[in-house]
């Protein structure tokens, strides 16, 4: 077992600037709609575990990492800049949020996790996952305080494992969204590749900077009636909660899919993740033993980048996502089959149109707002990231990642994190966090038994990583 107190220790913390100046950088960078609502939660923290590469020693992987990281940052502009709290009124009556570009730059943090190995981070079948997994991304405290001006919007952390390595980033999600983080995660990768090869850096998704911004309501910025953020950066700190990694092979999700469809009987419409949330929504439900008259809600993370019309590129950098939910009461949603759910899941995103898409944008325009913890009501299920994120492309030259995980920031009771299964192929991981006494029933639901798999072996992770 790994020690429970304190075990990440900071080796070295570097300054990392852009290569180079970027002559497409505007000095600032104004906030859309989908950027400002997400300015009081918490940074995105996500993070791939490695074996250690057979021919580098530490110091070549730190080195490679900084410089790549500086190139990164010459394409990714806004990732090394500072947002900026501006007064927009004599007597400070509203103001607007932007990110200066000026290259302040970011930081890279070389720590060494003492006692810990591959192993204690995956943690074994029927384990929670650990407390430590926190320690192994950077600056935990950024996901807390917001001051307006002085905290990076981006911290990376290289962290040395007794047999291997972690990476973890925490990116500020007023600045992206998980399509975003991702896109960055494997161009810093696609960098580190072309330097070692010695080829020319170019970029084979370049990012594309330009934010949008619906017609009807003047020129950016948006303007917000306060005069500071403690006036709408809200934090919440959740109650302890358990989190624990949940593996769906294939086959699995293949059957699963095929019984939503066959109980709704809408034809072949319903997908495999809206099948998934559904028995997860349903689990989770029975689980917490609410009462029947009680309304229970699913809310999705969806993203608008291809329901836009025009489309946006899918090299947007920014935010471009809403919540969509459907609600019914606990009675309903139990006494009626996995199929039926699916289609209220299935419902909700289909009504996501470029029309839809509009008039929640014309509505906020109207009425700014924040989301944080609270936004979520306590018997909600949240479905958050996506299996669709190219986790395991990120290839930094080293062989494939044995795992992604993340840190306990935006973590809350129902909140459910979807990451793509390791070996593929239509494979989904769900990282469950829920109150002790919740998570107890679930992993004794047996519908949700019925469907969830073994998880991959560890010595299937280590020979297949290194190939």
């Amino acid at each position: 077992m790994p020690p429970t107190s304190t075990t990440v220790r900071t080796i070295k913390t570097y300054a990392v600037n852009p290569a180079r100046l970027n002559p497409q950088a505007p000095r600032q960078l104004h906030l859309s709609s989908w950027d400002v609502a997400m300015l009081s939660f918490g940074y995105i923290q996500k993070g791939l575990l490695f074996t250690y590469p057979p021919d580098l020693s530490v110091d070549q992987i730190i080195e490679r990492l900084r410089s790549s990281l500086e190139e990164a940052l010459y394409h990714f502009y806004p990732a090394s800049g500072r947002l900026r709290v501006v007064t927009c009124e004599e007597g400070g009556a509203t103001c607007h949020v932007e990110v200066g570009c000026e290259g302040e730059g970011v930081e890279l943090v070389h720590a060494m996790a003492d006692g810990i190995g591959i192993a204690d981070v995956l943690a074994a079948d029927g384990q929670d996952l650990p407390e430590f997994l926190k320690e192994l991304f950077p600056i935990d405290h950024l996901a807390v305080n917001f001051d307006g001006c002085t905290n990076p919007l981006l911290v990376a952390q290289v962290t040395e494992l007794a047999d291997g390595i972690f990476i973890g980033l925490a990116f500020n999600h007023a600045i992206i969204d998980g399509t975003s983080f991702w896109h960055f995660f494997n161009a810093w990768a696609e960098i580190v590749r072309c330097k070692q090869a010695g080829k020319e850096v170019v970029l084979s998704q370049p990012p594309m900077h330009d934010r949008w911004f619906i017609g009807g309501y003047g020129e950016p910025p948006i303007r917000l009636p306060y005069s500071s953020p403690s006036e709408f950066i809200v934090r919440v700190s959740p109650p302890p909660l358990k989190e624990r990694m949940f593996h769906f092979s294939r086959e699995s999700l293949i059957t699963l899919k095929a019984k939503a469809n066959g109980e709704c009987e809408k034809g072949s419409t319903i997908s495999t993740l809206q099948a998934l949330s559904a028995l997860m929504w349903r689990c989770i439900t029975r689980a917490r033993n609410l009462p029947l008259e009680q309304n229970t809600t699913c809310l999705l993370a969806i993203q608008n980048r291809t329901r836009l019309q025009p489309p946006l590129s899918p090299n947007y950098f920014g935010n471009s996502i809403n919540v969509v939910s459907t609600t019914t009461t606990v009675q309903e949603l139990l006494d009626n089959n996995l199929g039926w759910a699916a289609w209220l899941a299935h419902q909700s995103v289909s009504n996501h149109t470029d029309s839809a898409i509009r008039d929640l944008v014309h509505d906020y325009m109207k009425n700014p707002h924040f989301i944080n913890l609270h936004t979520f009501d306590i018997h909600s299920v949240v479905m958050s990231s996506s299996p669709r994120f190219d986790m395991y492309g990120c290839n930094f030259g080293w062989g494939k990642a044995l795992a992604a995980r993340s840190s306990s920031s935006n973590k809350f009771d129902g909140n459910i994190t979807a990451y793509p299964g390791w070996e593929g192929d239509g494979s989904v991981d769900l990282e469950v966090s829920l109150l002790a006494e919740y998570m107890s029933e679930l992993e004794k639901d047996e519908e949700f038994l019925a469907v969830v798999s073994p998880p991959i072996k560890l010595e299937v992770l280590l020979g297949m990583s290194s190939m």
